[in-house]
């Protein structure tokens, strides 16, 4: 048992947004304590040649990245490679400050291995969050921006509070996932409709040259998956992030009727839309995959489904802290048992359509 299991029972007794807030306080202490978290870095943080990639220009030295609200204000960054990460997304960010919705607004259902949180966006504002970012971009790791509308901004108006975000932090990430598909932000997910994603993209790729992905529901319907990923790419997304939390309540039985659900239950539908993107897109844009990956198998389950890239978050409060540095290192190792030099010949090589490829080019 390992002394993260030992103290677990202990951290479970207090309420879910109090313990981040926690865990949020001891790691801004990063850079100030580098005699504590060199030697976490030296054992968590995992990288070789063979999981070494370059997406978007950017050099990504793990594929294991934080999940958007983990760290919401750009806080933690510093402590991203303390936990293994290889890059990571901050936010949601609003244009204005926002308190989010009323408390409590996170539960954990550990017989589930799920966490259910209606946060609402709750964020310190951009102008807040560029400051931060100023202070430490560039940054070794990648930094992608997480960005939503302020929840009393109009839809009509919601192409504006992405605008403001895009300019305000162009010059302080190194790329952006919009957020669309939240479902703790009143209309949002209104907004994954092929006009709304044809202007904003429009508009956004006039005041940036930085990458812009796109994240997306479990909670639609197989085909909209299949047209609003075609959708995003001929307007001119850069990669798609599958998936944001679920509000399919019966996963976990919960009485709570509000917020979205994450972790284990999540795991099946996050699979099941990322071979539905990848099916699709695969080959065009690189695609992200996120929700319910826990363990190397799953994480490697998903490279060959089509993911480049990878985000963890409920995991971690399961599993603990060692979780990264045990998905990096069971990635590395299952390449080597399927004979793969790098990952990128693993990525997508479950996919039917490539195999096809392959039969079609041999013969």
């Amino acid at each position: 048992m390992s002394f993260f299991d030992t103290i677990k029972p202990l951290i479970y007794k207090i309420e879910p947004e109090t313990t981040h807030n926690i865990v949020e306080s001891i790691f801004k202490l990063t850079r100030r304590c580098p005699l504590f978290f060199n030697p976490l870095i030296s054992k968590n943080f995992i990288t070789n040649e063979k999981i070494k990639q370059t997406l978007w220009g950017l050099e990504f030295k793990n594929p294991v990245g934080v999940a958007a609200g983990f760290d919401k204000n750009a806080t933690m960054i510093p402590a991203w490679a303390v936990m293994g990460f290889g890059w990571g997304e901050i936010g949601a960010v609003t244009p204005k400050a926002q308190e989010g919705n009323e408390k409590p607004r996170s539960w954990r259902w550990p017989e589930f291995e799920a966490i259910q949180n209606a946060y609402g966006f709750n964020n310190d504002g951009v102008e807040t969050i560029k400051n931060r970012l100023k202070k430490i971009y560039p940054f070794v790791l990648p930094i992608g921006a997480n960005i939503g509308k302020n929840k009393d901004t109009p839809e009509e108006n919601a192409i504006e509070d992405y605008k403001i975000l895009v300019e305000k932090l162009k010059d302080v990430v190194d790329f952006f996932v919009i957020n669309i598909s939240s479902p703790n932000t009143p209309g949002l997910r209104d907004l994954l409709n092929a006009e709304f994603i044809s202007k904003l993209f429009n508009e956004l790729k006039k005041l940036t040259n930085k990458p812009i992905l796109i994240k997306l529901s479990p909670d639609m319907e197989d085909e909209d998956i299949r047209n609003l990923a075609n959708l995003s790419v001929m307007y001119g997304a850069d990669g798609i992030v599958v998936t944001n939390t679920t509000t399919n309540y019966d996963l976990i039985n919960t009485p709570i009727k509000r917020g979205g659900i994450s972790g284990k239950p999540l795991a099946k539908r996050s699979y099941e839309v990322l071979r539905i993107v990848a099916s699709e897109v695969f080959g065009k844009v690189p695609i992200v995959s996120v929700g319910g990956i826990d363990s190397a198998k799953e994480a490697y389950k998903r490279i060959k489904a089509g993911a480049s890239l990878l985000q963890v978050y409920s995991g971690i409060i399961y599993k603990g802290p060692g979780l990264i540095r045990e998905i990096n290192e069971g990635i590395t190792r299952f390449l080597e048992e399927d004979g793969f030099t790098h990952i990128t010949q693993a990525i997508g090589a479950d996919i039917p359509k490539k195999l096809e490829l392959k039969e079609n080019n041999a013969s």
